[in-house]
């Protein structure tokens, strides 16, 4: 990384990697981020990182340790049930205010965004337990484009936050399935639903969209399959 750009460059290049670390899981739940390493990996300044640190505590990603330095934000059972049913209503919320009021272009952006995600794959070829970066792009565009249309800056704010939190567990939940999801069909039924204007049914459809993968980690966490839910219980 060029060590001759601006302090607020370099600064706003380390949250963003970090961030991105942190979301997709390659940094993991509860682990140390010692800020020497970090500087290293980064090739950014102390302060850089430093900025960037206290950027992702004040979003929730990451946890400043009194004398102890900062860690990945752990997660747990509790955290996993609360945050989905965060999202569960916040989400549904914004999904019933779109579909009251959005216009044609929210239909065109939603469209294109699903478009878009149907023709990603979801797993990264390199590593088939790991989810693929433009899929998650993809995903993420395409929840955003759903709820756009609702017209209330303060929950969509809102909704960006709790999508970043949950977004850790939902890396976390593709090689636990037991079963295959056939998330393509999920995606289309929801937005089929919104176009139609229909949204008791997108929302009930979007309600078991978001509670599935919180029921894979859930069930993985009871068979011992995923020490880091129980450990942080």
């Amino acid at each position: 990384m060029p060590r001759d750009l601006p302090g607020a460059s370099l600064t706003q290049t380390a949250y963003e990697r970090l961030r991105a670390d942190l979301l997709a899981c390659r940094l993991r739940p509860g682990e140390r981020l010692r800020i020497a390493d970090l500087c290293a990996a980064l090739g950014v300044s102390l302060s850089a990182v430093r900025e960037a640190l206290s950027r992702l505590t004040a979003e929730g990603l990451v946890v400043a340790e009194p004398q102890r330095g900062f860690r990945a934000a752990p997660i747990s059972v509790a955290d996993l049930r609360d945050l989905t049913a965060a999202r569960i209503e916040i989400e549904t919320l914004c999904l019933r205010r779109a579909i009251a009021s959005g216009d044609v272009g929210w239909e065109e952006r939603l469209v294109a965004a699903h478009h878009r995600l149907s023709r990603t794959s979801a797993r990264d070829p390199a590593d088939p337990d790991r989810v693929a970066e433009p899929w998650a792009e993809a995903h993420g565009a395409y929840h955003e484009a759903l709820v756009a249309g609702c017209g209330s800056p303060w929950l969509l704010r809102l909704r960006a936050i709790l999508y970043a939190q949950s977004e850790r567990y939902r890396r976390l939940s593709l090689p636990l399935a037991r079963t295959e999801r056939d998330l393509a069909r999920e995606h289309r039924e929801i937005m089929d639903a919104t176009l139609a204007r229909d949204a008791d049914r997108a929302v009930t459809l979007l309600t078991a969209h978001l509670q599935l993968t919180s029921a894979i980690l859930l069930d993985a966490e009871e068979s011992a399959e995923m020490p880091a839910l129980a450990a942080g219980r």
